[in-house]
């Protein structure tokens, strides 16, 4: 995986800013909205676009003991998305390689075993010096609540901020997310 210009830019910006002086990100997209995913096939995934919106945040692995997990993934995508909730799978070989598949291949084995229709990003490096930049920045945002495995997930608030972490062990049905994710849709 290559890390491009623009996340690496971003991710010093929003490190130069410090966690108590002013941001340096825009305003109308927050911190979360300095970060891009590249898209299988090519392409980015600019969570700016989802400004203003609610978005959880998984690494994800098809080959995963917890891969059903995409089954409640896909629930609550189901359940909020037209309230403005958006589900990013981000597939990711770090945990004992579980994600054996490639590019548009993960896409596929995601929506033919599991019935996933939300966006994925590209296989991407979730921990150590490889991690993608929002990675990086949510285990600055959240220590000690980085992944540990796959399925971890992250709520990004409305405002672009980091809301909550959840374990692998929490399944996406759980009062937790679910009282999360109703939380920031029922802000204004």
């Amino acid at each position: 995986m290559t890390i491009r210009r623009r996340d690496c830019l971003a991710m010093l910006a929003v490190l130069a800013a410090g966690r108590a002086n002013a941001p340096a990100y825009a305003a109308e997209s927050g911190p979360a909205g300095a970060f891009a995913f590249d898209k299988p096939g090519g392409g980015t995934l600019p969570l700016s676009a989802y400004a203003g919106k609610p978005v959880l945040i998984v690494n994800t692995a098809t080959a995963c003991g917890y891969a059903p997990q995409f089954a409640g993934l896909q629930g609550l995508w189901t359940r909020f998305g037209d309230r403005g909730l958006t589900v990013i799978a981000v597939p990711s070989p770090d945990f004992g390689n579980q994600e054996p598949l490639d590019g548009a291949a993960i896409a596929e084995a995601a929506r033919k075993n599991h019935g996933v229709t939300f966006p994925l990003a590209d296989k991407t490096h979730v921990r150590g010096p490889a991690a993608h930049p929002f990675y990086r920045w949510a285990a600055e945002q959240k220590p000690g609540q980085s992944p540990q495995w796959n399925f971890h997930k992250y709520l990004v608030g409305r405002d672009g901020t980091l809301r909550a972490a959840f374990a692998t062990q929490i399944d996406p049905s759980d009062p937790r997310i679910v009282s999360a994710i109703v939380a920031e849709l029922g802000q204004a």
